[in-house]
């Protein structure tokens, strides 16, 4: 079940984003630059609200990210001690304290290394004896608690974010879905064999992604390059998920080099984020 978190976390209005892209390209030269600048966003929106409920992803992507604000977090310049945490996604079936379960893979990467408690996270349900009311009841501990002030996300080879594989629905909501066999095979360096890594997942919908007020999305490889192209320069379309993000008023993708290898518009995304101002952030 979701955790209770603390009081006093009410709606927050969306601030006006000063004539933003619907979504802005950072191109970087390096997956520990992005995770450095996204990082940054984060301890600068601690800053501004030290209770904000960050929403985090899973797998090898993000993980640069949570170094470089852990070693914000050590050096003092900023204070995560009333952040919350908000999870994407979880396996069904896998218990909260199996290794692979989201749940223990955020407290290990993210929740412990920052000084953040149980207390202070929620999650779905992967075990419930009733996945869709789980997942119902998830959907409405995020409204409850505020809304997600900045959500990091992953991309799949296949344009999916959390876990909505392609012909997911733009508007859907926190769901029970069955992983493609690509996900499953992409997945399963974390298990000891493919066999291991379960057929279903609860995911946040797409529909309950865009409601976070900041969506920030990294990508680093040449294997994303396409996924990244098809979710910025492509039309939005349930076959590529991510290309929902040019619907949110507030988009970052960040992208090394290798993955931004297929944008047509490369050098207009990078033209645009050296001479934006250095108040406006990303």
């Amino acid at each position: 079940m979701a955790a209770p978190l603390p009081s006093g976390a009410g709606p927050r209005r969306v601030p006006s984003q000063n004539g933003r892209l619907s979504v802005e390209v950072v191109i970087v030269p390096d997956a520990k630059a992005g995770g450095a600048l996204i990082a940054g966003a984060m301890a600068d929106l601690l800053r501004r609200t030290p209770d904000a409920l960050l929403g985090v992803a899973t797998g090898s992507t993000p993980l640069p990210v949570y170094e470089a604000l852990v070693a914000q977090v050590r050096s003092g310049s900023v204070d995560t001690s009333r952040a919350r945490i908000a999870q994407l996604d979880e396996y069904v079936g896998l218990t909260a304290d199996h290794p692979e379960s989201y749940r223990s893979v955020l407290r290990r990467e993210v929740l412990e290394p920052l000084g953040i408690g149980m207390d202070a996270f929620m999650g779905p349900d992967g075990t419930a004896e009733d996945v869709q009311a789980a997942c119902e009841a998830y959907d409405r501990a995020l409204t409850e608690a505020g809304g997600v002030d900045l959500q990091l996300l992953g991309i799949g080879t296949d344009g999916h974010i959390g876990f909505n594989e392609p012909c997911s629905s733009l508007v859907s909501r926190t769901r029970i879905k069955t992983l493609t066999e690509q996900t499953r095979v992409d997945n399963a360096r974390f298990f000891d064999d493919i066999d291991q890594v379960p057929h279903h997942v609860i995911t946040q919908g797409i529909g309950t992604i865009l409601e976070a007020r900041h969506l920030v999305l990294l990508a680093t490889g040449e294997g994303k390059a396409d996924a990244v192209a098809a979710t910025v320069e492509g039309p939005v379309a349930a076959v590529c998920p991510a290309s929902a993000l040019q619907l949110h008023p507030h988009a970052t993708v960040v992208v090394d080099e290798a993955a931004a290898s297929k944008l047509k518009f490369a050098d207009y995304f990078r033209r645009t984020y050296v001479n934006k101002p250095d108040w406006q952030g990303i």
